[in-house]
């Protein structure tokens, strides 16, 4: 993909967002978009970072920690992990990102503490699970509250900010996007400045803005499809 390609993405994603928020009276400005690059090369970033994109999102350890190493000097660019996390890479994960977007259990959140206790706080969302399957990640929403006491109380070195969640497929994302608002406002009965939701992807980012998303986490509409792993 050319720059200019990449630029026309860029323009007709971001005034897509502006029509969906301002349909909804929200203003476009309080909404980050967040670019998710998984498997594409950190030459992609650099060109992103070119055309003024600041958050960018991985969804794989290994892969924010090799582009975090490879592009050092990337100034006021924003690291978001939005996949899933095994607690054994939590210290890497930690070390690489400047926002978690997957907690999902007090064992990860106290791993993530333990990597750098003293460290600055480090934004978090906890991560909802809005299927059945107890084996998709995510808390239930009926535990999300207690999760973010844990984290709030236990884990002085993690700051959360919200909650985030996938819609699952065969669900309406506006009712899936409605139980996370709902599980939003359970974690600030907890933590009261916890009003981020991290919600919405390049196929229902407008159905997330309508309910109340301030984080969306955009992939292919900007960077195309993925390109083939071997």
């Amino acid at each position: 993909m050319t720059t200019v390609d990449l630029h026309a993405r860029l323009a007709d994603l971001d005034a897509r967002i502006f029509d969906a928020a301002r349909s909804v009276g929200r203003d476009p400005l309080e909404l980050t978009r967040i670019v998710v690059t998984k498997f594409h090369p950190a030459e992609l970033i650099t060109r992103l970072h070119e055309l003024g994109v600041r958050d960018v999102g991985e969804s794989r350890q290994q892969e924010l920690t090799a582009k975090r190493d490879e592009l050092p000097n990337l100034d006021g660019v924003q690291w978001h992990f939005v996949g899933q996390i095994q607690t054994k890479k939590a210290r890497a994960i930690r070390a690489a990102s400047d926002c978690v977007h997957s907690v999902d259990r007090d064992r990860l959140a106290d791993a993530l503490h333990a990597a750098d206790p003293d460290a600055p706080p480090l934004d978090v969302f906890l991560q909802v699970n809005l299927t059945d399957d107890p084996g998709r990640g995510g808390a239930v929403p009926a535990d999300v509250s207690a999760l973010a006491e844990h984290v709030a109380f236990s884990c002085a070195s993690l700051r959360v900010r919200g909650v985030m969640a996938v819609a699952p497929l065969g669900v309406e994302p506006a009712d899936a996007f409605a139980r996370l608002a709902e599980a939003g406002a359970s974690v600030r009965r907890v933590v009261p400045d916890a009003t981020w939701m991290s919600a919405g992807m390049s196929g229902d980012f407008a159905e997330a803005i309508a309910a109340g998303a301030t984080h969306l986490r955009i992939g292919s509409a900007i960077t195309g499809p993925r390109p083939v792993r071997d």
